[in-house]
């Protein structure tokens, strides 16, 4: 009989859905498109940049045959900035907007996708791409950037070791404000806590906690809701003694 399983998604099934995350490549060698599930991938003529998926450009990486270009948001720059506004702010930093595409109305501008058009999400959405904002984190972004420090180092714009210090400093301000959620939503009597901005190695990681307090708190408002019911049984109970001892009964 095979054990059950934890709620949600493990750590190691959370980065292979990040590796579906489009990334920017400069190839160094041609090479013509290849059929996926996804579709035809565009060809690689160097020196021109391409978009690939994150598990095609690895082995590519791997293979000598590309270099990876990291995104914006994975410049020291960036993160400097994005922990500054972490410490500052109450919530989590807002996630990347929605790309801007060509106007056909407006020659020479770009608008945002309107309410009928089709709403991108990750890893349709390239958030992770050179083209990509900075100051803003992707869904998948603790998941892309230790792929990218492990097994493209020599591609980053600044040290290994300078851009994981400030990985680590942004994963304990993150999981600080995390915590503090969680101890804010053991006081709410509906249960509920804004998540918007958070990524989806922190919501694997701390699904199954937040969900026992979520639990936890719905077994004491109930219990505390059936209390009050029956002290209102016994008032009434009461009530009812009192009105026949006064009639004689």
């Amino acid at each position: 009989m095979a054990l059950p399983l934890p709620p949600g998604l493990t750590h190691s099934e959370v980065a292979f859905l990040a590796e579906m995350e489009m990334v920017t490549v400069v190839p160094r060698q041609r090479l013509e498109s290849i059929d996926l599930l996804s579709g035809q991938t565009p060809p690689l003529r160097p020196p021109h940049r391409a978009q690939l998926p994150l598990w095609l450009a690895l082995l590519l990486k791997k293979q000598r045959r590309a270099n990876i270009v990291p995104p914006p948001w994975l410049h020291p720059a960036s993160l400097a900035d994005i922990i500054h506004r972490e410490t500052k702010g109450a919530g989590f930093s807002a996630p990347p907007p929605p790309p801007a595409r060509a106007n056909p109305h407006e020659p020479g501008r770009a608008r945002r996708f309107a309410d009928d058009d089709v709403t991108l999400s990750p890893p349709f959405q390239p958030s992770c791409t050179a083209n990509a904002p900075a100051g803003y984190l992707p869904y998948h972004w603790l998941e892309v950037a230790e792929s990218l420090l492990t097994h493209a180092g020599d591609d980053m714009a600044a040290p290994v070791g300078e851009v994981r210090s400030l990985l680590r400093d942004l994963v304990e301000v993150r999981a600080a404000k995390m915590r503090d959620s969680i101890s804010e939503l053991q006081g709410l009597e509906r249960g509920m806590m804004l998540l918007t901005g958070v990524g989806s190695i922190e919501l694997a990681e701390s699904r199954g906690f937040v969900l026992g307090v979520v639990d936890g708190v719905r077994k004491i408002g109930a219990s505390t809701e059936a209390t009050r019911r029956d002290k209102e049984e016994m008032g009434d109970e009461r009530d009812d003694e009192g009105s026949d001892d006064d009639m004689g009964i």
